[in-house]
């Protein structure tokens, strides 16, 4: 005997009934896809160059890759399909897709430090920050989001709803947190690292200080919108509700980190570039050019 199942299909966020709708609807497709390609390629080619998974600073950097491609990932759902995000929510995916912004918070957090200590304090860096405690650390980012997730997700919904406003809280403490240390670190670059000699140490400390504060005060300017409806919603109720997450626009704009991240990790970092290009790039533009003369 069958058993029947009853199977709900998640529709489309659009109509089609617009000219709108197809202009949105490609712009998330081509918004993934981009996604997907770059924050990639930045993953593959750090892997894939034994000189720079070596080094601590990409070690952060291959990690909000990771999570950026596998939000470029989560763009074809939640973009293209009719969900929203939050309470109450539609078609969600319990948080999953959305939380890998968090690991990415975390993440640019430990490298501002990272990047405190080897400079401020190179002795006490090159003596205790060694490369299994930089790998501990990034798996944490993602152990303390999902962990926390997931027991947000078992306990019952006025818990949950307790545990969110925490989660809201410690969110702005981290905020604030960042701020002050991508201060503290322009105050670094600015003045400590002047009066240093010439080397290349000097160098690859500038750029690394260069790359972390750009890619979070990127990340902070295009997420803040974001994070204030976000607390608006969570602790006094009267933030702004979208139909769904691809119209909506603050939620858009915070998912351009996945973008403006990598393509800031190619732009300040020359041997990142070589190396995307060496092991991603190189591979398989001349394929591509084989097939068409083909």
């Amino acid at each position: 005997m069958l058993i029947p199942v009853n199977i709900t299909l998640v529709p489309l966020a659009f109509d089609f009934d617009s000219a709108g709708d197809y202009l949105l609807f490609c712009f998330h497709i081509m918004f993934g896809v981009s996604a997907v390609l770059l924050a990639g390629s930045v993953t593959v080619g750090i892997l894939g160059t034994h000189n720079l998974r070596i080094q601590n600073r990409f070690i952060f950097m291959v990690n909000t890759s990771i999570s950026d491609t596998l939000s470029g990932f989560a763009v074809f759902y939640l973009c293209l399909f009719d969900v929203r995000v939050g309470f109450p929510g539609k078609n969600g995916t319990f948080y999953i897709l959305t939380s890998f912004l968090g690991v990415n918070i975390l993440t640019f957090l430990f490298a501002q430090f990272d990047r405190y200590f080897a400079v401020c304090h190179p002795f006490f860096y090159s003596r205790f920050i060694t490369r299994h405690l930089v790998l501990g650390i990034n798996a944490y980012s993602w152990i303390q989001i999902y962990g926390q997730l997931l027991i947000q997700n078992l306990l019952p919904l006025s818990k949950a709803i307790h545990i969110q406003v925490y989660g809201l809280f410690t969110l702005q403490f981290i905020i604030l947190t960042k701020i002050t240390m991508t201060i503290k670190l322009l105050v670094v670059a600015k003045y400590q690292l002047e009066r240093d000699p010439p080397s290349p140490e000097k160098e690859s400390k500038k750029e690394s200080l260069q790359i972390i504060v750009m890619v979070v005060v990127c990340f902070l300017t295009l997420w803040f919108p974001s994070l204030v409806n976000l607390i608006l919603r969570g602790l006094s109720g009267n933030g702004v509700m979208f139909e769904n997450e691809a119209v909506n626009p603050v939620g858009i704009l915070a998912r351009c980190n996945v973008l403006c991240t990598s393509a800031l990790y190619l732009w300040a970092s020359p041997s990142l570039r070589a190396a995307v290009w060496k092991t991603v790039w190189a591979r398989v533009l001349p394929k591509l050019q084989n097939k068409v003369a083909l």
